[in-house]
């Protein structure tokens, strides 16, 4: 009898040490592909260097390709699937439609990096990349991005309508959403600053299309009136004229990653009623003044909250597959 019971025991020690096992090899890595593509961030980098030297405002784009993505079923590329006559992807979701854009960038990166190490990296990989490329090379801070991820087979018309906020979000809206996706509130706020609701919500790199802020500078009072003024001059009341006519969410520097966002914020110069309502009276004020006292800390927990962004639901393992082009399923 003993002697079956510690047979037993080895038996379950043994299936626990494989699960773990399995486990531990379907997470992911900084070192994933070090020694599969070990050109691989290099020929990412390149890529993304020379598109934003071309149109700088191109990196935001890429970051917000990253973020629309990783709300939506997670980090796993499906937003950059077409669509077709069998199959309906994201692209053409509320949020996304003339909106996303870069795509032709993320197609060139993935042709650099099949030449290096053909059916090796993962389109939502070579994304998560690019995101961290394009902050760095835009003068915002730097991280290990960890990579493993496979691609997706399905995409979802319907998550990328109601996971993603839109600008006429409250505070208790956005951390609602974002909780969703397992970010805190304190996450939320720091990835407010060049990414989330100044980059997801219809706003091409500091830059927001008046149909997103006409409401919060015509009809709104928690805004400077000179500001609102300024922004009125090119972004007409009436609805169906000048919607896509652009403003900077940031007066100073609109193309260069750094905190003066929050530093409107607390001026009332807020252009979307997302944005002010992170220092509107509310939970995150204190944290808003933080980033405006220093810049290090809000470049820390943003990239905190980039780490965890990149961890929502990836498929790992046998999972997904590794697409051969980024725009459709092999």
């Amino acid at each position: 009898m003993a002697t079956r019971a510690s047979a037993a025991a080895r038996c379950i020690a043994l299936l626990l040490l494989l699960a773990l096992a399995g486990s531990s090899s379907a997470q992911l890595s900084t070192s994933f592909y070090s020694s599969s593509c070990p050109g691989l961030y290099g020929a990412v980098k390149s890529v993304v260097k020379s598109a934003i030297a071309r149109e700088k405002r191109m990196g935001a784009s890429i970051l917000r390709l990253f973020f629309h993505d990783c709300f939506v079923q997670g980090c796993d590329a499906s937003l950059l699937l077409d669509d077709t006559a069998s199959f309906q992807g994201e692209k053409m979701a509320k949020p996304n439609n003339g909106s996303v854009r870069g795509f032709e960038v993320i197609d060139a990166i993935k042709s650099a990096v099949e030449k290096a190490c053909p059916g090796v990296v993962s389109c939502a990989d070579i994304l998560a990349i690019a995101a961290r490329d394009s902050v760095v090379i835009l003068g915002g801070p730097s991280w290990d991005v960890k990579v493993g991820r496979r691609d997706s087979t399905t995409a979802s018309f319907s998550g990328a309508n109601n996971n993603i906020p839109p600008p006429t979000s409250g505070l208790s809206n956005l951390t609602s959403l974002f909780a969703a996706q397992g970010l805190s509130q304190k996450d939320m706020v720091a990835l407010s600053g060049m990414t989330l609701h100044t980059l997801l919500l219809k706003v091409t790199f500091g830059l927001a299309r008046c149909t997103n802020f006409r409401a919060h500078i015509y009809n709104e009072t928690n805004i400077d009136g000179a500001f609102a003024r300024t922004r009125q001059s090119g972004c007409p009341s009436t609805s169906g004229t000048g919607d896509n006519n652009l403003a900077p969410l940031d007066l100073q520097t609109p193309t260069v990653f750094e905190n003066n966002y929050y530093k409107n914020l607390v001026g009332k110069k807020g252009l979307l009623h997302s944005d002010q309502e992170l220092f509107n009276g509310g939970a995150t004020d204190a944290q808003v003044q933080s980033y405006v006292s220093s810049q290090s800390t809000f470049f820390t927990d943003f990239v905190t909250g980039m780490i965890k962004m990149g961890d929502i639901t990836p498929l790992t393992g046998s999972n997904g597959e590794i697409r051969k082009n980024c725009r459709r399923i092999n």
